[in-house]
């Protein structure tokens, strides 16, 4: 089912929006990574300005097709789009927000960071070849647990979806097996013979709670909201790390978006003691022509008053806030390019 945000979430973020969108809201389609701060965001920004945001949490895939289809003012996305590919279309991209993707279980007697795993060990959970939870690769990993005889269910992204991107794109680099046998992207064919899909990271959460011994992967806001329990996860320093603000920052810390035509950068597995190995960015995307130009130039007051007001809020719901730095290269490199004139 499409989120709008007009509905209630996260302790009643948007409760003060209504069904109707007037003819000053923005309008935007994508990823349902980012949603939760777009929502708290949307909520403090129409508080002050009279302006609301017609978000449809549809995932990446669908926010592609929505703003290439021209039905909405921005599209959002996890996977980020190749330079080639936005010259073609005539978009810009740039990132919004940064937070991290978690693999979550459902398994009694566990709490969150008391299940060490490396990513070794969940491609081979994902792929289907550990199947059960007291194999010995899982146990040599955590010696002091007692794990059941139990059937692991793989629960994944029945939708084409950035957060599949940024999961995928992990398994890849951290194992051969994965790289070869799946790879990445916003959809893959999962191989696990006991598998099944949930709609968006609400389905997924939803389907872990539910799934007695399940296994999936969502963003770290859905998680936290929902406290379904989390895996410490090894990074490439070794460490087994928890997920938070501060280690998706250390993980965002090195990149050079600059370098990437559209900052399309990939940031998993980056090295150093405190990074969480499966940090993401989550990307607009805008035309350089829009047809409506009042829409467009509206788009870019919203996401120039969150950078400038909603770091705190980004914050609470554990995501990290760019860098002025960032949003300032943003604005003199990207929105350049943008003609609202």
């Amino acid at each position: 089912m499409k989120k709008i945000i007009s509905q209630v979430l996260l302790g009643g973020a948007v409760a003060a929006f209504g069904l109707s969108v007037s003819a000053a809201d923005i309008t935007g389609a994508g990823a349902t990574f980012p949603y939760p701060v777009y929502a708290k965001w949307a909520e403090a920004y129409k508080a002050q300005t009279g302006v609301g945001l017609n978000y449809q949490s549809i995932g990446s895939s669908g926010g592609m097709r929505q703003i290439r289809a021209k039905t909405v003012t921005f599209g959002a996305s996890d996977k980020p789009i190749g330079g080639a590919d936005l010259d073609k279309d005539g978009l810009v991209q740039f990132p919004a927000i940064i937070g991290g993707t978690v693999p979550v279980f459902n398994l009694e007697g566990f709490k969150s960071g008391e299940l060490r795993i490396t990513g070794e060990v969940l491609a081979e959970m994902f792929m289907g070849t550990i199947s059960n939870w007291n194999d010995p690769k899982i146990a040599a990993i955590n010696p002091s647990k007692k794990l059941p005889n139990q059937t692991i269910t793989v629960v994944h992204r029945a939708d084409g979806s950035g957060t599949t991107f940024n999961f995928t794109d992990y398994l890849t680099v951290v194992s051969k097996g994965w790289a070869e046998k799946v790879g990445k992207g916003a959809a893959v064919k999962w191989p696990a013979d006991s598998s099944l899909g949930g709609k968006g990271n609400e389905g997924v959460a939803a389907n872990v709670a539910r799934i007695k011994g399940s296994v999936g992967y969502v963003e770290y806001a859905y998680a936290k909201k929902t406290s379904i329990p989390y895996m410490r996860l090894q990074n490439k320093d070794g460490v087994f790390v928890r997920p938070d603000e501060k280690s998706f920052a250390a993980a965002a810390a090195g990149a050079d978006w600059g370098s990437v035509p559209g900052m399309g950068l990939s940031i998993v597995a980056q090295p150093g003691a405190d990074t969480w190995p499966i940090s993401t960015a989550s990307f607009i995307l805008m035309y350089k022509n829009p047809s409506d130009k009042e829409a467009s130039a509206g788009v870019l007051k919203f996401f120039d008053w969150a950078f400038k007001n909603g770091q705190q809020m980004a914050i609470d719901l554990a995501y990290v806030p760019l860098p002025d730095s960032l949003t300032n290269l943003i604005r003199t490199t990207v929105w350049s390019q943008i003609n609202n004139k």
